[in-house]
This record gives structure tokens, C-alpha cells and sequence, in this order.
């Protein structure tokens, strides 16, 4: 990752609806869009999900009631060769692919694969035996924290440095894991709260909020990381389908974050290139305001300030006052 520029992380998750040929159409739409990387999300239901484990308020909403919380997910697996076909189809487009394991199993497929950088997910950062197993792999890290408080990420961070991945190497993603995500709930300024708590921590966001705004905003705020989930079309059946960005949309929230990058800029307050040609219009400069002869003095009743800026500055006013002017002026003459 580059620190001077957003790693824009477009969340393919289980969008693609347990279909491979939908996964590859995924990661087609992501570099459309300019992003850094697509993530999908990589488990066993079986291993991940008890049998009587209920569904999420949201997941009923949007899948209904008539199945389980493990039936749903079984339906979303991608087994090891659709992940090697998926990382091949990245490698070949030019995106980095990621995923995020949510068993042990799944981190041990995914370090065969080579991946460097993982994701942990929310729902993890509890998980004493999975933290210990991802740390002692020495990756990157990008750590989400929804649902956690502070106490529950230096936790993580600790279990995680003690296994043998150094905070440097870690990046952690103020998030909301509610979907769609309210917009009094985001809370963005606690991306700040964490960056403060824990120096040298990167931190960054994983936005669930409806729209485009948020994630933007927390880059001008400072993330070094945006992760959003996107779709080929909201209406699909599936639980993330609804909180996800369309084709067009996260398109969008890239240019989006591009720009806010270069509007960012590096902090120094001077004239910018783009406006130097602007001051000789936009600036004043002392004139006549009737014709004055030579020797004549300089006063408030015969001098002002009016544009262009071509002439004498307006902050030698003091300077100007009481001295003989030197040649005759007309109005509007410049002295």
C-alpha cells in the first residue's frame, strides 16, 4: 500500500451469490472503476456457523426468514479453485485480490495462495485462536472493528503483535456493521479516536452507509484505507446486495476520492499555479482618484485602492500618504 495515496478496497464479499462466473464479472466492474483491489470473503459455513445460529436482523430482511443463518451462507462458499481462478483473473487484470478468512482453514487456503495482505473481519477481532494463527504469519494486516471498543482493539492489537505481527504492519478500519448503516451511527470521527490511541496505527474506514458521502469524507479525514461493498445490481437476492454501491456508483466514490486526494494537498499556504495569473486582476493597487500635479502631496482625498494589482501595493498606504508625487497623474492613474 502507498500511504500517499487511498487503497481503495472494493468489496466484492459474497456478492457474486456462490457463482464464479458472477465473482469474475466482479472483479471486471472493480477495475472499471479504478479501484486498488477487490475482496471477497473466504469460509467454511460448517466451520464458521452453528446450525441454530439466527440470522442477522438485516439478513432476514433481506434473504427472508424460511432459512437458516448456515443455509444462507452455504449457498455464498467459493471453494479453492474458484479462489485460484479468481487470484489468476486479478493477476492477469492487474487488481490485487484479497479475501478475508473468517476460519482457520480459510487463512491457511489463503496463505497457500501467497497473499500478503489480509483482511480480518469484525466479527473476528474477538477471536483469541484466529488472531494468534493470522499474527504469527507475519502479512500485512488490515483489522475492521465494527461492533468493538477501544479496549477490544488493543487487545487485538496486542495478540497480534505478540504472534509476531509488528503494529507498522497492521492498518485498522473504523466501521459500522450494520447494513445499510444509519448516518447518525457511523461515528466517524472515532477513525480519529483510534489513530490517536494507538500511535503509529494507520487507520481507515469500511463504510456500510447508503451513497458515496461517508467514505469520502473520512479520507479527507484522514484514512489511508476506504473498503466499500459493490454489486452488479442492488436488486439480486442475497443479504449485502442492498448496502452495496452499483457499477456506476463505485466508479463514482473513486473519482471521488482522487480528487479529494489532490484537493488535500500538501499543507503549505501559498499562491497555487493555477491562480498566480489571478492576482494582477484580483488585487488593488494605489491610484488617482482626480488628476494630481507634480509635487503635489499624496492624501486620502486624492489616492485609493482600486484594481488591477499592478502598482504600488495598498499596504504601503502609510508609506505613500505625505510624500510629493513625482510626475502628474490623471483618475485612475496608477502611482
Amino acid at each position: 500500500m502507498n500511504h500517499n495515496k487511498t487503497f481503495i478496497i472494493a468489496e466484492a464479499g459474497v456478492n457474486h451469490n456462490g457463482s464464479l462466473d458472477m465473482a469474475l464479472q466482479l472483479i471486471d466492474v472493480a477495475i472499471a472503476a479504478g479501484a486498488d483491489a477487490v475482496k471477497f470473503q473466504t469460509f467454511t459455513a460448517e466451520e464458521i456457523i452453528a446450525v441454530d445460529a439466527p440470522k442477522a436482523g438485516y439478513q432476514k430482511e433481506t434473504t427472508g426468514w424460511d432459512e437458516s443463518q448456515l443455509e444462507m451462507v452455504k449457498k455464498l462458499e467459493l471453494d479453492e479453485t474458484a479462489h485460484v481462478r479468481l487470484q489468476q483473473h486479478c493477476r492477469h487484470k492487474g487488481i490485487q485480490f484479497l479475501s478475508a478468512p473468517f476460519d482457520l482453514e480459510s487463512i491457511d487456503l489463503l496463505n497457500r495462495l501467497g497473499l500478503e495482505l489480509f483482511k480480518i473481519p469484525s466479527g473476528e477481532i474477538t477471536n483469541l485462536p484466529y488472531l494468534r494463527k493470522l499474527g504469527a504469519l507475519q502479512k500485512r494486516l488490515i483489522l475492521s472493528t465494527g461492533m468493538a471498543n477501544l479496549g477490544e482493539i488493543e487487545a487485538a492489537l496486542d495478540i497480534l503483535a505478540e504472534s509476531g505481527t509488528p503494529w507498522e504492519n497492521i492498518v485498522v478500519l473504523h466501521c459500522n456493521t450494520e447494513y445499510p448503516t444509519p448516518f447518525e451511527d457511523v461515528n466517524l470521527r472515532a477513525m480519529l479516536t483510534i489513530r490517536n490511541a494507538f500511535p503509529g496505527i494507520s487507520v481507515g474506514y469500511s463504510d456500510h452507509t447508503p451513497g458515496i458521502e461517508v467514505p469520502v469524507a473520512a479520507v479527507a479525514m484522514g484514512a489511508t484505507v476506504i473498503e466499500k461493498h459493490f454489486t452488479m445490481d442492488r436488486n439480486l437476492p442475497g443479504p449485502d446486495h442492498k448496502a452495496s454501491l452499483e457499477p456506476d456508483e463505485l466508479k463514482a466514490m473513486v473519482q471521488a476520492i482522487r480528487n479529494i486526494e489532490k484537493a488535500l494537498g500538501d499543507g503549505l499556504k501559498r499562491h497555487s499555479p493555477s491562480e498566480v495569473k489571478n492576482k494582477a486582476i484580483a488585487r488593488k493597487s494605489l491610484v488617482a482618484t482626480q488628476p494630481i500635479k507634480t509635487g503635489e502631496l499624496f492624501s486620502s482625498d486624492n489616492i485609493t485602492a482600486k484594481r488591477p494589482g499592478t502598482g504600488i501595493s495598498p499596504m504601503r498606504w502609510d508609506e505613500v500618504l505625505g510624500q510629493a508625487a513625482q510626475k502628474d497623474y490623471k483618475k485612475d492613474d496608477l502611482i
